[in-house]
């Protein structure tokens, strides 16, 4: 229940439980009041077992509690003393428990850094306003950089950080040191030569500038105008990894891409080989699964394929009763047309006889030609009859009762399936057994196989 959404006169009616003040005033106080920044001296701070700090933030007439947890101040690189003047980003809230109203603290910076903050937007707001952080000129990083180059000090853990990090992703990838101060007044000048002179010499595929972390007066050089115009005119694509995770510097927005710490940067900068052996394997894996697909494809297509393919006796066979078809055709056209040949010469005899009659010769002709057709009919009859008894020979060997007739029997199931194998029936079973003249049944006693 938030109370405060509620009209004076309803609330003067309501009856609060304390939990329920408390509660609807901290939900008003942190929805109502944004992060700020209070300033104030340091007093009574307390270093808890847990990590957490608790202290009172106070002025001339006023304190406040404050309390400020483990994993927000393990970045700070200063311990904080009570007397100390300090400048704190916080939440104002209220602890529910005991009715206490506080800060919650974001982070913390010694009392004086105001300027170099007022400096550092201020220049941000500059460049952004040049289009320095356009994200629409922001160079990709190669997929598989040929050659690395770092920007950072010798001698600092950042780069051992770095080192260690790409010999243990890639310890094939070729490393170029640029040397150069990232501390101090002439640092800006030095790291934007430098960063110059790697574009000059066109060795790197991508540049990593780094540094570890520190206070915000160490860090400056990287908020110096000259290093963020030096990044932005590279045309080798920039990593930024300077300082902590929650450190960010004007040379981060110039950058192409922020790392939150010079090992990232590193990771950012290299592909893992394990990943990409991996990734190998698993490239390697679907490969062999696609190809044996294929394979498995293809061989179903031969099977589908070859049960479409006539087998070549059959169709030797089926172009034999074709050709047989086709002779049979021809012979009947050919005596069709001798037949028609026939009877247009006997036409045109008739004519010529009618023409010219010579009753004896035509006498003597018609008998010829009676003996002939009666030669001629009685010869295609036993051809005929030859051929219809070669045919009934044939239909014989064909014909089931044949079989019988020379002592065969058929043996039927009690479905009526006939019995080719003796696995078809069991001891015990019933069958009918059919013969050349009648059938009986009979019960299986014994069944073999062979």
């Amino acid at each position: 229940m938030n109370l405060f959404t509620f009209p004076s006169a309803s609330l003067a009616r309501t009856v609060l439980t304390v939990s329920e003040l408390n509660s609807s005033t901290k939900q008003f106080l942190e929805q109502n009041i944004p992060l700020l920044w209070v300033k104030g001296e340091v007093s009574n701070l307390k270093c808890y077992q847990s990590g957490h700090w608790y202290f009172s933030l106070k002025d001339s007439s006023a304190q406040i509690r404050c309390i400020l947890f483990s994993h927000k101040h393990q970045y700070l690189d200063w311990q904080p003393k009570d007397g100390m003047q300090v400048e704190v980003l916080a939440l104002v809230t209220l602890y529910e428990p005991r009715g206490d109203f506080q800060l919650n603290v974001e982070t913390m910076r010694r009392a004086g850094l105001g300027e170099l903050f007022e400096a550092f937007e201020k220049l941000k707001a500059k460049l952004d306003k040049a289009g320095l952080f356009n994200p629409a000129k922001k160079k990709l990083l190669p997929a598989f950089p040929k050659q690395v180059g770092i920007i950072t000090s010798p001698d600092t853990a950042a780069l051992r950080d770095v080192l260690s990090t790409l010999q243990r992703r890639m310890p094939s990838l070729p490393v170029i040191l640029y040397p150069t101060l990232v501390q101090g007044k002439t640092a800006a000048s030095l790291i934007a030569a430098v960063i110059a002179t790697a574009n000059q010499r066109a060795e790197c595929d991508v540049l990593i500038v780094c540094r570890g972390g520190g206070s915000i007066e160490d860090l400056w050089a990287f908020n110096e105008e000259i290093v963020a115009l030096a990044i932005a005119a590279s045309t080798i694509p920039v990593i930024s990894g300077v300082g902590h995770e929650t450190d960010f510097t004007i040379a981060d927005f110039a950058a192409d891409v922020r790392a939150p710490t010079p090992t990232a940067a590193a990771e950012l900068a290299s592909k893992d080989h394990k990943e990409l052996s991996q990734h190998l394997n698993t490239l390697q894996l679907r490969l062999s699964r696609a190809m044996l697909h294929r394979i498995e494809n293809a061989m179903q297509q031969i099977d589908i394929l070859s049960h479409r393919l006539i087998y070549p006796g059959d169709r030797i066979k089926q172009q034999s009763i074709h050709l047989r078809h086709l002779q049979d055709r021809l012979m009947k056209t050919c005596r069709h047309q001798l037949e028609r040949k026939q009877w247009k010469l006997l036409e045109l005899n008739q004519r010529l006889a009618t023409a010219s009659p010579n009753i004896a010769q035509i006498s003597q002709q018609q008998k010829e030609l009676a003996a002939r057709f009666r030669s001629a009919y009685i010869r295609y009859l036993e051809i005929l009859s030859i051929r219809l008894q070669h045919m009934q020979a044939q239909l014989s060997h064909l014909d089931p009762q044949s079989v019988l007739e020379r002592g065969y029997s058929i043996a039927y199931t009690a479905q009526n399936t006939v019995i080719r194998d003796s696995k078809q029936i069991h001891c015990g079973d019933r069958i009918q057994v059919k013969f050349a003249h009648g059938m009986c049944e009979a019960d299986v006693t014994k069944t073999e196989n062979s």
